[in-house]
């Protein structure tokens, strides 16, 4: 039987409601739409190293990725709002 330290984390990130187009903002603002770590190393133009992304390491990717979708939606649908700045 394992125990999940970041269950309860998890469910709070999960259960989180947008009702505040200010916070759907700063949400879409700070979570980025691709994950800014994975890198092509190119020297004279070849590539010779590839670094994946590392986001998919992250505990939390799922509900953060969830969250943003959430975040984008409730701009879009609620608001009316472009979010296509965001994207």
């Amino acid at each position: 039987m394992s125990f999940d330290l970041l269950h309860p984390l998890r469910r709070w990130i999960d259960r989180f409601e947008i009702h505040d187009p200010s916070v759907a903002r700063l949400i879409c603002e700070k979570i980025p739409s691709q994950c800014p770590f994975e890198r092509d190393i190119t020297l004279w133009g070849h590539r010779i190293l590839h670094i994946p992304p590392l986001c998919k390491l992250n505990p939390l990717y799922e509900q953060v990725v969830s969250l943003r979708f959430r975040a984008l939606c409730y701009l879009a649908d609620e608001c009316g709002e472009d979010v296509t700045s965001y994207c």
